[in-house]
């Protein structure tokens, strides 16, 4: 258990330093994912082991996944009129971010784990995990790389979209959900139930769209 308290700690420290500091890296999850990576490294504990004792923590992930589905629920009137262009764009978020994930692998000469792991980066982790033993990539590698896409998305994406001018909290969220996935969607709620809503939706059509390529052998 010495693992479950020094990961929860870890995100406690993450959460208090975003109270402070107003950055993008102050991300909870960023800080604890750097925090718990230097103290395996520091004490030479293989990830294995480290999987073996967070379990508890990681049976609370598919709950905590379905938990942001609940300001979608809560504005299901106003999303069903926007249906149209939520399904639009968080189809397209994703097979742009699957077409990325897949050719720049192979550009930069990566090797086949790291690109059947990449394949499956843009939908969130549980996800990922469940698809590796179809695309034959090592789960952990999977369900890392997944995590590490959302937190980069999560990091880039908000002022990405800023600078380019998007301000409508349904186009910020879709397009945050459908490339960032559960991460990504944990910081477009900080923008409002609208945005986290969105991107929830793009969530989801990433998780349909990723299994779809997948089981298409695509």
């Amino acid at each position: 258990m010495t693992w479950v308290a020094l990961t929860l700690l870890a995100f406690v420290a993450g959460m208090l330093l975003g109270l402070r500091v107003r950055s993008p890296l102050s991300n909870p999850t960023l800080v604890a994912t750097v925090l718990v990576a230097a103290a395996l490294l520091l004490s030479h504990t293989p990830y294995e082991a480290y999987r073996q004792n967070v379990q508890p923590l990681s049976a609370l992930l598919t709950p905590a996944v379905v938990a942001l589905a609940v300001p979608m629920y809560r504005l299901r009137a106003l999303l069903a009129k926007q249906w149209r262009a939520l399904v639009l764009g968080g189809l397209s978020g994703t097979l742009l971010g699957v077409t990325a994930d897949t050719l720049l692998p192979r550009w930069l000469h990566l090797t086949d784990e790291a690109q059947r792991s990449l394949k499956t980066a843009p939908a969130t982790s549980p996800v990922a995990l469940q698809l590796a033993q179809f695309t034959h990539a090592p789960p952990a590698l999977a369900a890392t790389l997944a995590v590490l896409s959302g937190l980069v998305g999560a990091l880039v994406l908000p002022p990405f979209l800023s600078m380019l001018g998007v301000k409508h909290p349904l186009a910020r969220g879709i397009a945050i959900g459908s490339v960032a996935h559960g991460v990504g969607t944990a910081r477009a709620r900080e923008e409002g139930d609208l945005t986290g809503a969105a991107s929830s939706i793009g969530m989801g059509l990433a998780a349909v769209m990723v299994t779809f390529i997948v089981a298409c052998g695509l």
